[in-house]
């Protein structure tokens, strides 16, 4: 952004609260039991570095969860809050955790997208995902 300056960290637990917040208001993000405090502090501790928050003058714009299975890496709850959209600051998110992946040594990452989410899915094939026709995911609760 050019008016002012975007800062990106890696996200920590003290920014869990507003990160909440971002991703509870924003449309095409399912939360759930996994994303509680101690759900995303363990999932912080085992992929160190690797998910980044954006602040524009102090305050939380954007932010994305990153990690890896130690074979491929995710992207989970990409949010830009809708003010701060189309300044880069989702590419840049992505690209940081592209980056950590790769220093990981993973060479693939996925995300899940919900197929009616259709600003989501504009977002990721401009920005050079593809969809994958071939697979579906299941899940398990427990």
């Amino acid at each position: 952004m050019k008016d002012q300056e975007i800062v990106f960290t890696v996200m920590s637990m003290a920014d869990y609260t507003e990160v909440y917040a971002l991703w509870d208001g924003m449309p095409g993000i399912g939360l759930s039991n996994a994303d509680s405090p101690d759900a995303i502090a363990r999932y912080l501790e085992h992929n160190p570095g690797m998910s980044y928050t954006a602040r524009k003058s102090g305050r939380l714009v954007g932010a994305v969860l990153c990690g890896h299975d130690g074979r491929r890496g995710y992207l989970q709850h990409l949010a830009v809050a809708p003010d701060a959209r189309h300044k880069g600051i989702g590419r840049e998110l992505v690209d940081r955790c592209l980056n950590a992946l790769a220093a990981e040594g993973i060479t693939r990452c996925h995300i899940f997208v919900y197929t009616d989410n259709e600003t989501g899915l504009g977002f990721w094939e401009t920005a050079g995902w593809f969809r994958r026709g071939n697979l579906m995911i299941m899940s398990h609760d427990m």
